[in-house]
């Protein structure tokens, strides 16, 4: 298992941490997702035999948050 911790910009609200949580824990390979508003931005376990962090970016993009590591 590999963990990084990714910068997420956009969420206001606990809705927001429980979309981007859902988001990353929906994605085959992670294995769990601990997404913080005070910090803006997300801890993911996931395998990297699976998914790349290019993706996990991606899936949070697509959400509707900016990503970056």
């Amino acid at each position: 298992m590999q963990t990084l911790t990714l910068k997420i910009d956009g969420m206001t609200c606990g809705g927001c941490v429980k979309s981007v949580t859902n988001v990353l824990q929906n994605l085959d390979g992670v294995e769990k997702a601990e997404v913080s508003l005070e910090n803006a931005d997300a801890t993911i376990s996931f395998d990297e035999s699976k998914i790349q962090p290019a993706a996990l970016i991606e899936a949070v993009e697509d959400a509707g948050f900016d990503a970056a590591l």
